[in-house]
């Protein structure tokens, strides 16, 4: 009896130093620290990571980011009900390839004809756009939150998606662009056409520095959820955009034959904003029919603090702090989208984008 005493006291004795030896140490199991398996990753989110590679506001290339996350730009949120993906990108930084802008955006890591069949889908909202910019710069207070991007030829864009809201405005505007093909080797000429889905298009700015236009009555506000819808096959565009509380809007495009080879096709609203500043090209007759397409998706920030006298539609003369990320972020000075929901399709026919990434990077 007396030796099993002693051994359940030893035992005991044993268990209180393990116990007394955990309590002292700092380790992943204290209550604030998360171990690794608990981090939700955007790749855990929109699990399509393998087919892009991501950019971030640094200039960046991740490369295929799963399990990947950055502080800075590219991390998940709770928003009490679901996880969201947050791309994140300031007004200055490091851009990507020839742009003036600077984007954490996703780039396919493939591209396909539009003779063949390509889909992707977001469910989004839009959290931040730049508080600084000039009113008159039609790209001010823009983000584009999805994008067609051409990897060949000009490298040219056949669908950007954007949002745009003015400061002290409550509602903003959702739109869409199509980039002309440029004919010729000279690319100056090219310039958009854009569409309003809900609220205002491109065109709409304001008479002054700091002068907004009424605000858009049908628009969509800050932490708004919308969705997108992308389809092209056999040539055309399908695109289909909704949210709740506004009408479903629709729009088809011909990617494969041009609507705008002659300088009278010119439609009046490019003949107001891009051709006053030299921007007055032709498209080519078979538009895009000859180059590889890719899908884009993400915050590229159309705010910029590059000069107004340089091109008065794309340089927003904002505050850029010198290039300094955490001031910006601190001011408003930043463009912030969180995607709820993503898929892509591609046909089997799409090959490497790989090109396009080492003449960019």
């Amino acid at each position: 009896m007396r030796n099993k005493i002693i051994n359940a006291l030893s035992t005991y004795l044993i268990l209180g130093i393990v116990l007394l030896l955990n309590s002292c140490s700092n380790t992943p199991t204290e209550p604030n620290q998360k171990s690794s398996s608990e981090i939700v990753y955007p790749s855990d989110v929109t699990p399509f990571f393998n087919h892009f590679k991501l950019i971030l506001g640094d200039g960046a290339n991740v490369g295929h980011a799963i399990n990947y996350e950055h502080k800075d730009f590219f991390y998940t949120a709770n928003d009490g009900k679901t996880n969201w993906v947050v791309y994140k990108a300031p007004n200055a930084g490091d851009t990507h390839g020839t742009s003036n802008n600077t984007r954490t955006e996703l780039a396919q890591a493939k591209k396909w004809s539009p003779l063949t069949e390509a889909k992707m889908s977001a469910t989004l909202k839009v959290t931040n756009v730049s508080t600084t910019g000039d009113a008159r710069v039609a790209a001010s207070y823009c983000v584009v939150v999805g994008q067609i991007h051409s990897a060949d030829g000009h490298e040219n864009e056949p669908l950007k998606i954007f949002y745009k809201k003015f400061p002290g405005h409550t509602k903003g505007s959702v739109f869409w662009h199509y980039e002309i093909n440029t004919a010729g080797e000279d690319n100056s000429g090219r310039w958009d056409y854009s569409t309003a889905v809900w609220g205002d298009d491109f065109s709409v700015v304001g008479t002054e520095e700091d002068t907004y236009p009424s605000e858009p009555k049908e628009g969509i506000a800050l932490g708004e959820e919308f969705s997108y819808e992308i389809e092209v096959k056999d040539g055309i565009m399908n695109l289909k955009f909704t949210s709740k509380g506004h009408d479903t809007k629709t729009f088809t495009k011909n990617l494969i034959a041009s609507e705008y080879t002659t300088t009278a096709d010119i439609p009046a609203q490019t003949q107001k904003l891009f051709v006053p500043i030299g921007q007055d090209g032709v498209e080519r007759k078979n538009a895009y029919a000859d180059e590889g397409l890719f899908f884009k998706l993400g915050s590229y920030n159309q705010t910029n603090g590059k000069s107004p006298e340089i091109n008065k539609n794309w340089c927003s003369g904002a505050e850029t702090h010198g290039g300094d990320i955490q001031k910006q972020y601190a001011d408003g000075n930043y463009a912030e989208v969180w995607f709820k929901t993503a898929n892509i399709f591609v046909s089997d026919a799409a090959v490497s984008n790989e090109g396009y990434f080492t003449k960019n990077d």
